[in-house]
């Protein structure tokens, strides 16, 4: 089956492009997530393309007055994978690895225009490979990058400019995940109890911080690492550490969500730490992480386009659906020997099933 990405010299097996392996979990992602440098508005995206589903699918949610306003997408993919619109949602890259689009076509009463301009070289994380039994539950590589935003956001005729200094983060990533229907047949012996997953993507004035965390149910990670970047860095450029940890969590009564924590980075001249404090909670499901219609890679017909408006300020925060979570946080970050700077970023939590140190 050829297609106008076998035009590309961008082939790994032998395969045409439209052929991503014999798993029917392959996913490739783009992720988006801005905000406005005094925190009033928060906004994400999902872009997924599952070929061996043939399905595409794209979300776009931007939290304002206390509603998460939300546009779902999904079509049948057809196998062109270079085709990087679903019905009004579109990316463009301008320029690979530094500066993408995104457009909203007004939708729904939602639209948006949106340019993200790396502050940085790309940092690729470990490589993410975790097995149920005998089954892969995950095998990905993921890249994240800093950036910078500009554009507008319409929601029903009310137009917001983002203002100077509105920053965030994208990624990429691609390999095996579960997605579209669950698989009716559950693996042997069940290893998998839990999964606890902590992302911290974090903008500084000049530079950016990042960590994350996946555990087992007793707390022993088994993927992470922090890195720390000037601006303009380099690939492999910064410092990276396998040794970070968040620290002084305490849980919201009643939800799996922390109301703030420490980040502890070990570096040569002593340990730098960030202190969050969460200040507006974004549900991930509102660009199809954990939705209970909007699940990622789910068939929903040829086209079909929706609308879902959340207050957040009635949502259940412990109902499963909204255990996923990007809590926009300030930050401050305190290095030895410097004074202590402030910034923004989101602390994402995920934590499913048990998760001992937390008394989960």
């Amino acid at each position: 089956m050829l297609t106008k990405a076998d035009d590309f010299p961008i082939h790994q097996t032998p395969d045409p492009i439209a052929y991503s392996g014999t798993d029917r979990n392959f996913y490739d992602r783009y992720f988006f997530n801005g905000y406005q440098p005094d925190g009033t508005e928060f906004f994400a995206v999902a872009f997924g393309v599952y070929p061996n589903l043939n399905i595409a699918d794209a979300h776009f949610a931007v939290v304002r007055d206390g509603v998460e306003h939300c546009l779902h997408v999904s079509r049948v993919l057809n196998s062109e994978r270079m085709e990087l619109s679903c019905g009004p949602i579109t990316i463009e890259v301008l320029e690979p690895l530094q500066t993408l689009k995104v457009t909203v076509a007004a939708s729904e009463g939602i639209s948006a225009e949106l340019v993200f301009e790396g502050r940085t070289f790309p940092i690729e994380e470990p490589r993410f490979t975790r097995r149920n039994g005998p089954r892969a539950f995950m095998d990905y590589t993921r890249l994240t990058q800093n950036v910078r935003c500009t554009g507008w956001i319409e929601v029903d005729g009310k137009r917001v400019t983002l203002a100077a200094g509105s920053v965030g983060t994208r990624d990429r990533s691609w390999g095996i995940r579960p997605i579209g229907a669950p698989d009716p047949q559950p693996a042997v012996p069940q290893t998998i109890t839990g999964f606890f997953w902590q992302w911290t993507p974090l903008n500084f004035a000049d530079r950016s911080v990042f960590f994350h965390v996946n555990a087992d149910s007793d707390g022993t990670p088994w993927n992470t690492r922090a890195v720390i970047l000037p601006d303009g860095a380099g690939e492999g450029g910064g410092y990276h550490c396998e040794h970070a940890r968040i620290d002084d969590v305490s849980i919201i009564p009643g939800t799996r969500h922390a109301q703030g924590g420490t980040l502890n980075i070990p570096l040569a001249q002593g340990a730098a730490s960030v202190k969050f404090e969460p200040f507006l909670t974004f549900l991930m499901r509102g660009i199809g992480y954990g939705h209970p219609e909007w699940r990622h890679g789910g068939y929903k017909g040829e086209l079909a386009i929706a609308r879902e408006d959340i207050d957040l300020g009635a949502a259940n925060l412990a109902s499963p659906e909204n255990w996923h979570i990007q809590a926009l946080s300030r930050v401050t970050f305190s290095t030895p020997g410097e004074d202590p700077i402030k910034g923004m970023g989101v602390f994402e939590q995920l934590i499913a099933g048990p998760y001992r140190p937390y008394g989960l």
